[in-house]
């Protein structure tokens, strides 16, 4: 099996931040009724992967059964970022396996990052924790993960069946599958079991 590009998600593969992003939720909606936000947490853990401004939209569409603006959800985005760019820039949170393979096999493979988090933060966040120089690029929302990977396929000429995407999430595997793509489960069984190729990090490292 030859691999030519990895794309990979960021938050709970790379970073080690969901409590970080738990924060940003609840500061974002500190003016609401508490139960409200606990709706959009259950909402948020069990959708990993998805961007805020999903999430957000969700939380005056279906739990406060009100109509929203775009307005609306880019300022609690704004917020919410605010409350969790610099709390994200603290490399201790840096996963350590994920961290030895990027560093050691950058050079072997195309790589990208596709993420639910927001665009402009993410490659911020990544500057300041210094490890931007291992991509060719950096993407985030609010373009969706699968519309990121079709548009780098396309963009960067890279056949998908010989991409890999790396992610803790459903959405990331099911952006894989959209674009046809290899996809490896990481740091959650659950994901892991929906993983179609069978090596680990530490036999890719041996390719």
């Amino acid at each position: 099996m030859k691999i030519e590009a990895i794309f990979w998600d960021f938050d709970g593969v790379i970073l080690s931040s969901h409590a970080i992003r738990e924060y940003g939720f609840k500061i974002a909606l500190k003016k609401y009724p508490p139960n409200q936000v606990n709706q959009l947490m259950e909402y948020h853990r069990a959708n990993n992967g998805w961007s805020r401004y999903v999430k957000f939209g969700y939380f005056f569409e279906k739990i406060r059964k009100e109509s929203f603006t775009k307005d609306n959800v880019n300022k609690l985005a704004s917020i919410y970022s605010k409350a969790v760019k610099s709390l994200l820039m603290d490399k201790s949170l840096l996963i350590k396996e994920s961290m030895s393979f990027i560093q050691k096999k950058s050079s072997f493979y195309r790589m990208y990052i596709a993420s639910g988090s927001d665009n402009e933060e993410l490659n911020q966040v990544c500057k300041g924790l210094g490890i931007d120089e291992y991509f060719h690029s950096i993407h985030g929302s609010p373009e969706p993960k699968t519309k990121i990977l079709k548009r780098l396929l396309i963009e960067h000429h890279h056949e998908s069946s010989k991409c890999l995407m790396i992610g803790d999430a459903v959405n990331d595997y099911d952006a894989a599958m959209d674009n046809n793509m290899l996809f490896l489960g990481f740091n959650n069984p659950e994901v892991e079991k929906l993983s179609t190729i069978d090596f680990k990090l530490d036999k890719l490292l041996e390719m």
